[in-house]
């Protein structure tokens, strides 16, 4: 299978997407309907499937092993992960990858797909529903992307990246009727799916600053929390391939507990953070660039 199989029709800069815009209008319907069908149980659901869809999923597997490899794992196990992140609903990883390394290449410049310099709208989901920035040609993929192009499962999980989601609402639907359907696809989906872009808008505008990356990353508590770690976004850019985002202990991580958790069971290995004596104090400042160097990682 070819990456050309990949390719759809490329929207041009100012359509709006009406196939992605769709889809974001019946989830948003579905999650207020939802409220309208509240359990104790079906609200547990939606808890347990926001943390494997956005930690083990976008946050372990997405962007912390297949965007910046800052580890490794079994394949079955990456392949697990990735399978995680298809029921956030934020496309197959061979698109969502390729974003996410031209977002840290252009990063607050020219170029940048989701940048709060376009508006602080436009950086939370107008990119996504109007232009071309998630749908890539086949020749900016081959050059962002050419480690996953060449994964034959990860070609087709990017191609078909809707079944895990379907297969889902089935089997809840099945379980639970709406209230498991309504709590465990669709509002549990718009939550994620919400916190993932805050991380593009609001830890670009609000936040603290550790380091004086080249870009206007920050640093946010509460969007943390909702990312299950990925809100320690200044940190991440100073240091990309770290597998820890939080870099000091009261800096809550879980998406590298969960990294953590799977090097004590033996299925995660040559795992890469940034060493703690390179960090400044609370106040002081580091001319970091985006490209980390190795004299600041260390593996375990």
């Amino acid at each position: 299978m070819e990456l050309e199989n990949l390719q759809r029709r490329q929207p041009g800069d100012r359509d709006i997407n009406w196939v992605t815009s769709s889809f974001m209008v019946l989830f948003h319907l579905g999650a207020i309907a939802a409220l309208f069908f509240f359990t104790w149980k079906a609200l547990l659901v939606a808890l347990f499937l926001w943390w494997v869809s956005g930690s083990l999923g976008i946050g372990m597997c997405y962007h912390r092993l297949l965007t910046h490899r800052a580890y490794k794992t079994p394949k079955w196990v990456e392949y697990f992960l990735t399978v995680c992140a298809t029921l956030a609903l934020e496309g197959g990883p061979i698109f969502w990858v390729a974003t996410h390394r031209i977002h840290h290449q252009f990063s607050d410049r020219e170029g940048d797909p989701h940048s709060p310099r376009d508006g602080k709208w436009w950086a939370h989901v107008g990119w996504i529903l109007v232009g071309k920035s998630m749908h890539h040609d086949t020749s900016t993929l081959a050059r962002y992307v050419p480690d996953l192009a060449k994964d034959k499962f990860q070609v087709w999980i990017t191609k078909y990246n809707y079944v895990p989601m379907i297969v889902l609402g089935v089997v809840l639907f099945a379980i639970g009727g709406l209230p498991f359907l309504l709590w465990g696809v669709f509002l549990r989906t718009v939550v994620g799916l919400h916190a993932t872009w805050l991380v593009n808008s609001a830890t670009h505008v609000w936040g603290s600053r550790r380091f004086e990356t080249r870009d206007h990353s920050t640093n946010s508590w509460w969007v943390a929390l909702l990312t299950f770690g990925e809100g320690w976004h200044n940190n991440h850019h100073a240091y990309p391939t770290s597998a820890r985002h939080g870099l000091r202990w009261y800096e809550v991580d879980l998406n590298w507990y969960g990294i953590w958790a799977l090097k004590k069971l033996g299925l995660a290995r040559q795992i890469r953070r940034a060493k703690t004596a390179v960090l400044p104090g609370a106040t002081a400042a580091a001319d970091i660039v985006p490209v980390t160097p190795q004299s600041d990682l260390i593996s375990a």
